[in-house]
């Protein structure tokens, strides 16, 4: 699927050494300002799915944008993955690791009908940990992951394997190669 969305690629801004030196950080931002763009993008990601579902979970912040658009052209809910702290009320949580140090996300405890198919939305997957973690919730929340859908996937950092490897079904629009 990657491959054939070159106009898509030419609308994701590289911006050398950020957040540090030798990091070519894949902006998704500037593909999201283009109307064409973004109408692309998501017709693209949903046409990825095959089957039913029921709730797109989506992370926290860009992963809200994609998701709440999917969900919308999908009929589907939104489930909000947040940064733990910021949803009001009863939540659940995951730890997961960064380069130096771990994070944590959250979802409300009633996020999720028993057995609801979820679907994970993104804009960026690279090592995994974040998508791992929202995973692990999804399944804490009572709901059964159907796959997993980014806008960009660094594969040399491993991620996209990493959830394959957990036996989710992962597909992407956009590779970029390196870091």
């Amino acid at each position: 699927m990657s491959q054939a969305h070159d106009e898509l690629r030419d609308l994701v801004r590289t911006i050398p050494d950020f957040p540090n030196p030798g990091i070519q950080f894949r902006d998704v931002t500037t593909l999201l300002l283009d109307p064409a763009g973004l109408r692309g993008t998501i017709d693209a990601l949903v046409a990825s799915v095959d089957g039913p579902v029921d709730l797109i979970a989506a992370i926290d912040a860009r992963g809200f944008a994609v998701g709440g658009a999917m969900a919308t052209a999908m009929g589907a809910g939104l489930m909000l993955i947040r940064k733990d702290g910021k949803l009001p009320g009863a939540t659940i949580a995951e730890d997961y690791a960064l380069e130096y140090g771990t994070d944590r996300l959250a979802v409300h405890v009633d996020a999720c009908a028993p057995g609801a198919r979820v679907l994970l939305v993104d804009d960026l997957i690279a090592t995994g940990g974040t998508a791992m973690a929202a995973a692990r919730l999804v399944e804490r929340a009572g709901g059964r992951l159907v796959g997993a859908r980014f806008v960009i996937n660094l594969p040399d950092l491993g991620g996209s394997a990493k959830l394959r490897e957990a036996g989710i079904e992962v597909r992407s629009l956009l590779e970029f190669e390196g870091d």
